[in-house]
C-alpha cells in the first residue's frame, strides 16, 4: 500500500462561528474542498475524516476524485480521536501525510516534499517556513500504533514533542503551510 493522505476535517468551527470548511475562498472554492484538492494533487489516496451529520461537507468532498470521507463517531471528542480514527481506517498504509481541513493554501508541492521524504526513510517529516514548523506532518508506518492511540484535542503534538529528534524539517517557500482559518478575517489568505 502507498502513503495515505489524511485530511482532518471534523472541527466544529467554534472560533470561526460556524462551519468554516463550507465557507468560500476568493475563487469560490469551499475551504474544505480546496484543502482536499491540494492533498489529492500530491497523493494518490485521500481520506477526509469528518463529523457524523456533516452531510453538506461530505457531499462536496464526494465529488472530488480520489477523496473518500469517513464519519468518525468520536470526532467531537477532539482532533486526536479524529486522527486515530483515520489511521485505524487505513492501517495498512506505508505512512500518513496529515493535513488540516482549514489550511486551504498549502501548496501541493509542499505536501509532495513531505511524502517524498517519508518514502526515502524519514520517520517523521514536516515543512518549515521561516524557521517555523508547518503542515502537513508525515509519519512513517512505525508510528501507526501510537497514532491509533491518540485521544483529546491536541492531535499528534505530544507525539511530535516526544520524537522531535526523529522529525525531518524540510525548508520550503510556502507560507500556506502555516496559514489556517480560525476567524472570518482569515479567509483572505496568508499575510
Amino acid at each position: 500500500m502507498a502513503l495515505q493522505g489524511l485530511l482532518l476535517a471534523a472541527g466544529s468551527g467554534r472560533r470561526f462561528g460556524g462551519p468554516k470548511l463550507l465557507q468560500s475562498l476568493a475563487d469560490g472554492t469551499p475551504v474544505g474542498v480546496a484543502a482536499a484538492r491540494n492533498l489529492r494533487l500530491a497523493l494518490a489516496e485521500v481520506l477526509a475524516v469528518i463529523c457524523p451529520g456533516h452531510d453538506e461537507l461530505a457531499g462536496m468532498l464526494a465529488t472530488e476524485p480520489g477523496v473518500r470521507t469517513l464519519a468518525c463517531a468520536e470526532a467531537e471528542l477532539g482532533m486526536g480521536h479524529s486522527l486515530a480514527c483515520g489511521v485505524r481506517a487505513s492501517a495498512g498504509a506505508d505512512g500518513w501525510v496529515i493535513a488540516l481541513g482549514d489550511m486551504p493554501w498549502l501548496q501541493p508541492a509542499t505536501i509532495a516534499q513531505v511524502a517524498r521524504r517519508l518514502e526515502t526513510g524519514a520517520p517523521i517529516a514536516a515543512p518549515e517556513y521561516r524557521g517555523r514548523r508547518g503542515h502537513p506532518v508525515g509519519f512513517g508506518a512505525a508510528f501507526g500504533p501510537a497514532l491509533m492511540a491518540l485521544r483529546g484535542d491536541k492531535g499528534a503534538q505530544e507525539l511530535l514533542r516526544r520524537n522531535r529528534g526523529r522529525l525531518h524539517r524540510l525548508p520550503c517557500n510556502d507560507p500556506g503551510c502555516l496559514a489556517d482559518i480560525d476567524h472570518p478575517s482569515d479567509l483572505g489568505g496568508p499575510h
